[in-house]
C-alpha cells in the first residue's frame, strides 16, 4: 500500500534527492513521535533518498501489548512524523507500508519522488512536532471550539481513519470502561514490573517516563492516569481535581490488522499535531484499548471500524518533553551515513 502527502508538483520537474544530512535530520524529528511508555520501538535505515522504518520487537511491552498492536501504532506515528519532516524540508514523500513480505519488521519504506511545493498545513504540523507532549495534568474546563474539533476529525480522515467526539453519555461510559480496564491491568501478573521497567528514576536514560511527565491522581477517581509516579517515589502520589466533563474522542480504523495499526499510528500523530498547533493538550487513554474485552465494547464491527485509541483533549498547563534516544542508537549499522 502506498500513501502520499498530496501536493501539486510540476510533472516536468526533475526529482531531487535529499542529502544524507537532510535524511538524518528528518529521522531525528521522527524520533519525537509518541510511543507507549516512551518505549520508542523503532529503528531506521538510511539509503539513497530513502528511509526504511523498522519495528524493534525488543521494545514491545509483553503485558500491555502481547500482539504488538500498540508497537505498530507507535511506529506508524514515527512514519507520519518522518513524512511531515521530509515534506517540510521540501521533498515529496511516498510511503510503502510493509514493502517486503519476507521482512515483517520492515514497517515502511519512505522514498522521495521530487520536490514538494510549500504547504501551510504541513508547515504547521512540522512546527508542532517538538511541542507535542503527552499531558497527564488536569485540564481547564474551557470548551473546545467546534472548529478545533472538526479540524482533528478531518486530520484523522486524511489518514483513512475515523475520530469521533463522545457525547456526554458515551464519555461517561468510556471513562467507566477505562477505569475498569485500569483496575484489571494493575491486577495483571507482571504489570507493575513492566511499568517499572519504563519508569525512569534516578538513573539518566534516553527513554521511558521521567518524573516531569507523570501526572497526579484524580481526586474524584474518574480519570485513569497511569501511576508512573508511585514507582518513582516512596511518598503517596499527589492528588488533584481533574476537569469534571473532559472532552473524549475515539480513534478507529477500517480494519484491525497490522496495516490498520500503522494507519492508526499515522492518523493519531496527525490528530495530535493538529491539536498541538491549536494550543490543545492531549492525553492518550490507552488502558481502555489494552484490555481486549473492554476494547471490544468500544468497537463497532457492524460499521466496519475498530477502536484503536481513546484521547482526552483540552487546555492544559505547559509540560516538558520526555527523553529521546540518540540517533546512533536507532540507525541500523548499514545505513548510509556522513
Amino acid at each position: 500500500m502506498t500513501v502520499d502527502l498530496t501536493t501539486e508538483v510540476d510533472d516536468l520537474q526533475t526529482p531531487a534527492i535529499p542529502t544524507v544530512d537532510v535524511l538524518e535530520n528528518c529521522v531525528r524529528t521522527a524520533m519525537l513521535a509518541p510511543s507507549l511508555h516512551n518505549s520508542q520501538p523503532w529503528l531506521f535505515r538510511i539509503g539513497d533518498g530513502t528511509v526504511d522504518v523498522y519495528a524493534d520487537p525488543d521494545r514491545r511491552l509483553d503485558v500491555l501489548d502481547p500482539v504488538g498492536r500498540e508497537l505498530m501504532i507507535s511506529v506508524g506515528a514515527a512514519v507520519f512524523t518522518l513524512r511531515v519532516s521530509l515534506h517540510a524540508a521540501g521533498y515529496l514523500p511516498s510511503v510503502a507500508i510493509f514493502p517486503a513480505e519476507d521482512d515483517p519488521v520492515l514497517v515502511a519504506r519512505v522514498s522521495t519522488t521530487g520536490q514538494a511545493a510549500a504547504d501551510p498545513m504541513i508547515e504547521r504540523l512540522a512546527a508542532a512536532v517538538p511541542h507535542r507532549h503527552t499531558n497527564r495534568s488536569p485540564f481547564a474546563g474551557t470548551a473546545i471550539p467546534d472548529a478545533a474539533i472538526e479540524s482533528m476529525v478531518e486530520a484523522a480522515a486524511e489518514e483513512n481513519a475515523r475520530l469521533v467526539l463522545a457525547d456526554p453519555a458515551s464519555r461517561d461510559e468510556i471513562l467507566a470502561l477505562s477505569q475498569e480496564a485500569d483496575r484489571r491491568l494493575r491486577a495483571a501478573e507482571g504489570y507493575e514490573q513492566e511499568l517499572a521497567r519504563w519508569t525512569t528514576q534516578r538513573i539518566r536514560r534516553h527513554d521511558g517516563v521521567p518524573p516531569t511527565a507523570t501526572g497526579p491522581w484524580d481526586a474524584m477517581e474518574s480519570m485513569p492516569i497511569r501511576d508512573f509516579g508511585q514507582l518513582q517515589s516512596h511518598l503517596p502520589r499527589p492528588t488533584d481535581e481533574f476537569e469534571p466533563h473532559p472532552t473524549i474522542m475515539v480513534l478507529s480504523t477500517f480494519g484491525d490488522d497490522r496495516t490498520a495499526w500503522v494507519t492508526a499510528g499515522q492518523a493519531l500523530q496527525r490528530v495530535l499535531l493538529t491539536a498541538t498547533w491549536q494550543n490543545l493538550a492531549t492525553t492518550p487513554i490507552c488502558q481502555s484499548v489494552e484490555v481486549p474485552e473492554v476494547r471490544e465494547r468500544l468497537t463497532d464491527t457492524s460499521a466496519g471500524v475498530w477502536a484503536q485509541m481513546v484521547l482526552r483533549v483540552g487546555y492544559g498547563p505547559a509540560t516538558t518533553a520526555t527523553p529521546r534516544r540518540l540517533l546512533a542508537d536507532v540507525l541500523l549499522p548499514d545505513s548510509v551515513c556522513t
